[in-house]
């Protein structure tokens, strides 16, 4: 099966991109936003994005970019819980962001099984094609604390503090293209996609129906479509906690990214760091391409992204080679989701 593996590094030169919402320990304010961080038995800090945040802001980027074509999935809610419309033939973010409906009332179930029940009760799961890291510091930081107050009502000022860094965050992202536009009704968790009253939505817009496998599948050009819109909006990501204060491009700065054979990602140890400034290691990435060739498992080009200007000596050693194409980040992508347009059969490989 063959996934788009990347690793996608972010530049942080000031920035409290994932609050933790809890207060900062000993500060010297009541008010105060402390960010999420890594603490390792050494005591080192190791500020991070969450998964779930990343999500976030592609799922905002998606929806608000007028070139792109993508469709958000409705959201409903029930006391304390809360579900997408779970109609993946229909909305883009339920097929390859996953979801899980458990409407109240929707009954108790045998371990992997789904229970019949009335029409939208049933509980439906879909594990996302999607998966996405935990962007991570490539260096411990010392986390700044900073001291501000609210001085335009006339009495006393109020004090307030927050905490920011300064670093590069190293994440990869994953899309299983296989799982892309392809809805099980298996009973087993995560792969109830289509409960019956979706199955007959399936065969009511005339989805390919894989008997053998349990689950239909769009057309080939509607898949390819979806895919190419999410990888717009991975180079086009926008978002991020206190942009009002720190205003950081979440955007790539760097990025590799292609389609290989199997959900490993080969790109991990690419980068190192010296003194918390990102070093790109040419000997790893040309072992990692020549064991890519060497065992078939490179489906596609090798597109690096490199925004102008960031680390121009480390782009400097990135190896010439006809299978492997370098631009801006958001170019890289958008070649990418081309290179899959015109080879669709990568989607079933």
């Amino acid at each position: 099966m063959s996934f788009i593996t990347s690793l996608i590094l972010i530049d942080a030169p000031a920035s409290a991109l994932n609050n933790s919402g809890e207060d900062i320990p000993n500060a010297r304010t009541e008010n105060t936003a402390a960010v999420k961080f890594i603490r390792t038995q050494d005591g080192k800090n190791y500020p991070y994005v969450s998964a779930q945040a990343f999500r976030y802001w592609l799922r905002q980027t998606l929806t608000n970019a007028k070139d792109i074509a993508w469709s958000e999935s409705p959201i409903q809610r029930e006391e304390k819980i809360a579900y997408t419309a779970a109609d993946p033939i229909t909305y883009h973010d339920d097929d390859l962001m996953g979801y899980m409906r458990a409407p109240k009332g929707s009954g108790k179930k045998k371990k992997g099984e789904e229970t019949p029940d009335a029409e939208d009760k049933a509980t439906v799961t879909r594990v996302a094609p999607l998966r996405v890291s935990t962007f991570v510091s490539i260096s411990p930081v010392n986390i700044t604390a900073d001291f501000g107050t609210m001085t335009r009502q006339e009495d006393n000022p109020v004090p307030y503090e927050h905490q920011f860094y300064r670093t590069t965050l190293v994440g990869a992202v994953s899309l299983n293209l296989g799982m892309a536009g392809k809805f099980f009704y298996r009973r087993r968790t995560g792969f109830v996609n289509l409960d019956e009253m979706r199955r007959q939505q399936a065969q009511s817009a005339g989805l390919e129906h894989l008997e053998g496998e349990l689950a239909y599948r769009l057309p080939s050009d509607e898949r390819v479509r979806r895919v190419a819109s999410l990888l717009k909006g991975i180079g086009r990501l926008d978002g991020g906690a206190k942009q009002t204060l720190h205003y950081t491009d979440v955007a790539p700065a760097v990025s590799i990214s292609a389609v290989i054979r199997g959900g490993n990602n080969p790109f991990q140890y690419v980068f190192t760091h010296r003194n918390g400034v990102p070093v790109f290691n040419a000997d790893v990435f040309q072992q990692v391409f020549d064991n890519l060739v060497n065992q078939d498992t490179l489906r596609s080009p090798i597109y690096i992204g490199w925004k102008p200007g960031y680390l121009p000596e480390e782009l400097a050693k990135v190896p010439a080679n006809p299978d492997i194409f370098v631009t801006t980040p958001q170019t890289a992508f958008d070649n990418l989701a081309g290179y899959l347009a015109n080879n669709p059969h990568l989607l079933d490989e």
